[in-house]
């Protein structure tokens, strides 16, 4: 299975397009006020329609209720539905039930013993998304360019199919994707010029390097 590489936090047409015409397979939009990548949902419409099925659309959010996604689903009409918060199980499954979109569960990492917390997920969410844990005082609980020990992933169960996140860019995809053989890749703030602001020839250059790191494995990325 090829590697799956999602760039997150896109906020203009540009940036949509470089990052699929790189290969990105999945493109992600933030729906949470706090996040200088936050959207409405009359930008997140208008990139949606952009995208036009090139590449899966990914919505993100964070301990939203059910009005915030009702209004996200029918403005993007994402593919996926990208839960960053402190979502229970039974939040994901009644989303997958209500909407009927496959659902990722991001799960904050510091310690081997938070890596306990996805079991609970398993049968349930359809991706996982390994991030770091945000230092206490962060106003959001992803995007900080925070990496963790990737080492914590190396003996991870595969029952459900995971994405790295977290502190990653160009410079040190390959190494993560050696530690851990991750199936996954995504990034936001390591493909930025400032909080929020994408940066095109950083886009380009991480999609590169996560497909030649992927190509170069020993062991086939699965």
């Amino acid at each position: 299975m090829s590697l799956i590489v999602k760039i997150c936090g896109l906020k203009t047409p540009e940036a949509v397009d470089v990052a699929i015409e790189a290969g990105a397979d999945m493109v992600g939009f933030v729906f949470f006020p706090p996040s200088p990548r936050h959207l409405s949902h009359d930008a997140g419409r208008a990139l949606g329609a952009h995208v036009r099925g090139r590449a899966q659309k990914v919505a993100l959010t964070v301990d939203a209720d059910d009005a915030v996604f009702e209004a996200l689903v029918e403005a993007l009409q994402p593919d996926i539905l990208q839960l960053h918060g402190r979502e229970p199980p039974a939040r994901l499954a009644a989303l997958k039930a209500r909407f009927g979109l496959p659902v990722m569960k991001a799960i904050a990492v510091e310690t081997k013993r938070d890596l306990a917390a996805a079991a609970s997920y398993t049968g349930i969410a359809d991706r996982l998304l390994f991030d770091a844990r945000a230092p206490r005082e962060a106003t959001r609980p992803g995007g900080l360019g925070k990496a963790f020990d990737w080492h914590l992933l190396q003996h991870v169960s595969a029952d459900v199919p995971f994405m790295l996140s977290g502190g990653l860019d160009a410079a040190n995809v390959a190494e993560a994707l050696r530690i851990t053989h991750a199936p996954g890749v995504d990034v936001s703030s390591g493909v930025e010029s400032a909080p929020g602001r994408k940066d095109l020839g950083k886009i380009r250059a991480f999609i590169r390097a996560a497909r030649d790191a992927a190509a170069t494995q020993i062991d086939p990325v699965a």
